[in-house]
């Protein structure tokens, strides 16, 4: 016991370090995280428009709100998203039509005042600036065959977007990233893009259909929490994640009640944090399989003491700069265990191919065939990591 506390004080100091190290960031801009109900909340409930309450998006859940919502008639559901398109469109439970329908309101009206704002006299050269980078990126996310699932402006900015008809899909998927990533650049393209959310969902999509050519495939980039920027102290603690699980959990409950299938749940690197602390709130109704891959550790010693029902697997590419982060948890730092540990016990599979911290999902990786084996549930075309006996029994 004092040997391991010795190392453990040792160690832990070097956690931020060469989570900063590894790339040359020496620092971290610390995140005040958005939590809470949607935006446009205060006005949501004080309408009664409608001759009834609405359902209090602070403690109503997916299954009163989707009930909510199978009661209203195509009127009051226009109604509801021309008055509150905000909360609307960031609200789970409610249908998928409906929220896209919302989002894109939404966005036009955001389009709108960034557009004014960036004339208004009393604004700075940079506020200007800003106001219309704004303008030009809500527009961009109008584009014609865009599928926005959630859209909040608030803070970086949030957003979840649907590759494939989700309603009909027969296997789906949901991405949840890690650092750096915001409504601004989760879709960005150039040589770092399978590090984006955005092609990694339609990268596995494509996977998938390959795999199951007979299947309807669907995946969902989801960035619906506050990420940490840079590899500093956010990146080293549990408190984004933290604020970040609740949020998962509700919009995974929220897909289930909307009809959706249940998703294999893939996170990457910080991502993989917010899954591991979502995870005891999650079972075979909300997710076939939490899938973690280039993970710093889950804040948890073991699969079972995440205690969830639903399957782990996780993946390393050999060349991946997080193998060098210290797997320890001490006064708060680090995030424990690595899942690809065989000791942890999760379903280790194979990452060959892929380079560095972000290209799982590039077409022609190891990684990507297996994800997208493991999401139509193709447990026999799974290459298993050679320690990885869970993997083996699991196939």
């Amino acid at each position: 016991m004092k040997r391991r506390r010795k190392r453990a004080l040792l160690a832990a100091p070097l956690v931020t370090a060469v989570f900063a190290g590894t790339t040359g960031v020496t620092s971290g801009t610390e995140q005040t995280p958005v939590t809470g109900p949607p935006p446009g909340a205060a006005a949501w409930r004080a309408d009664h428009s409608l001759g009834r309450t609405l359902p209090d998006p602070a403690t109503a859940g997916p299954e009163r709100v989707a009930t909510f919502f199978a009661g209203l008639d195509e009127e009051a559901r226009g109604a509801l998203v021309r008055r509150h398109p905000l909360t609307v469109g960031n609200l789970d439970g409610v249908p998928l039509g409906i929220r896209y329908q919302a989002n894109r309101v939404a966005l036009k009206r955001e389009r709108a005042r960034a557009r004014v704002l960036a004339d208004a006299p009393s604004g700075t050269r940079g506020d200007h600036s800003q106001a219309r980078e704004k303008a030009e990126r809500y527009g961009e996310l109008l584009a014609p065959g865009r599928q926005i699932l959630a859209f909040d402006p608030r803070g970086r900015g949030q957003i979840a977007e649907v590759y494939g008809d989700l309603a009909h899909a027969g296997r789906t998927a949901v991405v949840v990233p890690g650092s750096d990533i915001d409504l601004r650049n989760f879709d960005d393209g150039g040589a770092n893009r399978y590090g984006r959310p955005a092609a990694m969902a339609a990268s596995l999509r494509a996977g998938m259909a390959r795999r199951a050519p007979r299947a309807r495939v669907a995946v969902i980039a989801w960035v619906g929490y506050t990420t940490p920027v840079g590899l500093g102290t956010d990146a080293a603690t549990g408190r984004l994640a933290e604020a970040g699980a609740p949020r998962l959990t509700r919009f995974l409950h929220g897909l289930t009640r909307t009809g959706v299938t249940p998703p294999a749940v893939l996170c990457h690197s910080y991502g993989s944090v917010v899954c591991g602390r979502a995870a005891p709130g999650l079972d075979g109704e909300d997710a076939t399989g939490l899938l973690v891959f280039g993970s710093p550790g889950m804040r948890a010693g073991s699969v079972s003491a995440l205690r969830t029902r639903v399957p782990v697997w996780a993946a390393r590419a050999p060349g991946d700069w997080i193998a060098r982060v210290p797997h320890v948890r001490f006064l708060g730092l680090g995030h424990g265990a690595d899942p690809t540990d065989a000791a942890f016990g999760a379903r280790v599979v194979t990452a060959d191919g892929a380079e560095g911290h972000s290209d799982y999902l590039r077409p022609g990786t190891d990684s990507r065939a297996n994800f997208a084996a493991i999401a139509v549930g193709a447990y026999d075309a799974v290459r298993c990591a050679p320690s990885s006996r869970e993997c083996a029994d699991a196939r």
